[in-house]
């Protein structure tokens, strides 16, 4: 009766094929692509297949590929469906130039909610960090009926006359560190990354001009979704005093210090981070 056995056999094994097939299948693998969002083709990188797409939105000079490694290639592929952006000007979204007009922060905000639209995604997250971070608080407030949950950190929602002076500490691209500054300068050469950097603190630095040094103060109490602020005690960048702002406009908000965190937290800490976050945005 063998050739019975190896008949059940087959029809078990075709049972348990047909049975997890009737799952969905989240995609590994991370692709890359450009979509014309408001004039601008703009490179986007996305992975998973789950039905909680979320938008990751990097800092200045970043891009998906040099900002958000970890995030792409460990968030929950089966619970998230992970977009991560190269706003105008940065990472391969290139051209136009980078520029920093008064309102570059909203321009990024509209150009990212944007870009998820045509995407075909209805409502999704949002995670910013640092710029992304202030570029995140402003869709997020802008665009309320489109966002389902929110993440920051090393984000602020003004700039002081501290801040202009750490800023102006990193004007000089030169004494950045080679760990930081080489993929960067892989990415855009040399004379693009010192020029670009440059007028970014010229271009922030400007905030400081407005009352209180406003970059979105006054936006935090529209923003009515969930949302996390994640802050390194240790940053260098941005002072802890900017997190408990955002912290204490937005209500409901949820605030965590990470004593040994850093401005690039999430790369450094990784699976904390992602776990943290993963379990927010369930």
């Amino acid at each position: 009766y063998a050739w019975c056995d190896r008949a059940v056999m087959k029809i078990n094994c075709l049972n348990v094929f047909l049975f997890l097939s009737s799952f969905p299948i989240a995609s590994t693998s991370i692709t890359s692509a450009k979509i014309q969002v408001n004039g601008v083709n703009l490179h986007y990188q996305q992975t998973g297949g789950g039905n909680h797409a979320v938008l990751l939105l990097p800092g200045m000079l970043g891009s998906g590929q040099t900002d958000f490694g970890p995030q792409l290639k460990s968030m929950n592929k089966q619970l998230f469906t992970v977009v991560a952006w190269d706003p105008r000007g940065y990472g391969k979204s290139i051209p136009p130039s980078r520029d920093f007009p008064p309102d570059f922060f909203e321009r990024d905000a509209k150009d990212a909610v944007d870009l998820m639209q045509a995407l075909k995604f209805k409502k999704f997250s949002l995670m910013g960090w640092s710029d992304g971070g202030i570029t995140a608080l402003i869709a997020a407030a802008k665009y309320t009926n489109l966002i389902h949950k929110l993440v920051v950190w090393g984000a602020n929602a003004s700039v002081t006359q501290e801040d202009v002076r750490i800023y102006n500490g990193i004007r000089d691209v030169s004494k950045w560190s080679e760990k930081v500054k080489k993929p960067l300068e892989e990415l855009y050469g040399h004379k693009y990354f010192a020029e670009t950097c440059e007028a970014w603190v010229d271009g922030i630095s400007r905030f400081a001009e407005n009352s209180d040094g406003d970059i979105c103060q006054q936006l935090l109490p529209e923003i009515k979704c969930p949302t996390f602020i994640i802050h390194g005690e240790k940053d260098p960048l941005v002072p802890q005093a900017h997190a408990e702002y955002i912290h204490k406009h937005i209500k409901g908000s949820r605030l965590l210090l990470m004593p040994e965190g850093k401005h690039n937290l999430h790369l450094r800490f990784a699976e904390d981070f992602n776990r943290e976050v993963e379990n927010f945005l369930r």
